[in-house]
């Protein structure tokens, strides 16, 4: 079964620029069988899909909820979640690496770096968090081995660090414009409906292949040099998102109840949180 697993869609993500509607009939006119939402920070595009399009088109294409979440210290984490888990708090972005990985595997998902050796504050082997502790990679589940909107040297370290840590490699286009949808692939060897059976194989240790063509007509390639501005701007719009966000997690002396519908959130959890805090 062919996936795009990372997808940018119009209706959960600011800056892209491709409907869902266009970017299920791009890749399957391209053969792939399914695709993982990640937008950043927010489920709004799969609420989208699940609300206005599920069951009403494309019976034959599978739409699986993803998340690309924003560390405070460690980049973009792409996060799945079992069926029917949606997680509020991964909408509230800013945590540590530490605590997203603890608290992704309690709740039965699987995690891992989305473009771990591409810019820095962005990607995991580009902060100091990896630097001071590269181990990290042994707790990730997956890693983004085939990026389509990152340079040929970035992939190629991120397919060294998959090996070096014994890691399955997804392949995603991390599109935001059309032309570059379906750029890039991951094939499982079972067919899924879900979640919850992705996430299975992936812990069955599944022989996953990817790969793709890259797309050499982002932002950053069009711009050059100057594309460092960006990076230090998101730098500080991630730094400035973790302080607002941090407070909205401690408003009223305890986190919002994390599961869609009704699950408590464990206690414990939160005091691993007040931990991490104060040992960092």
């Amino acid at each position: 079964m062919r996936l795009d697993m990372h997808c940018h869609v119009k209706e959960g993500s600011i800056d892209s620029k491709v409907g869902l509607d266009e970017y299920i009939g791009k890749l399957k006119e391209q053969g792939f069988q399914g695709m993982l939402i990640t937008d950043h920070d927010t489920y709004k595009g799969y609420r989208y899909w699940k609300n206005h399009m599920a069951g009403k088109a494309h019976e034959d294409f599978v739409v699986l909820k993803g998340i690309e979440y924003d560390t405070c210290d460690a980049g973009h984490i792409i996060c799945i979640m079992p069926e029917g888990v949606k997680m509020r708090l991964l909408e509230l972005r800013g945590l540590p690496v530490s605590v997203l990985i603890e608290f992704v595997h309690r709740h039965g998902g699987i995690l891992g770096p989305a473009h771990p050796c591409g810019q820095k504050y962005l990607s995991i082997t580009n902060t100091k968090r990896y630097k001071r502790h590269p181990e990290i990679m042994e707790k990730f589940d997956f890693i983004e081995t085939f990026n389509a909107c990152e340079p040929q040297e970035s992939n190629d370290a991120a397919l060294e660090l998959a090996v070096k840590y014994n890691k399955p490699g997804f392949g995603g286009s991390d599109a935001h414009k059309l032309e570059c949808v379906s750029m890039a692939y991951t094939d499982i060897p079972k067919a899924v409906t879900c979640e919850t059976e992705l996430i299975s194989q992936i812990k069955q240790g599944a022989l996953v292949e990817s790969g793709g063509s890259l797309y050499t007509k982002t932002t950053k390639d069009k711009i050059g040099k100057a594309s460092s501005l960006l990076i230090y701007s998101f730098w500080i719009y991630n730094k400035m998102g973790e302080l607002i966000k941090r407070s909205r997690r401690k408003a009223k002396g305890h986190l919002e109840n994390p599961i869609d519908p009704i699950d408590p959130l464990d206690v414990n959890f939160i005091h691993s949180i007040k931990r991490y805090k104060v040992e960092a």
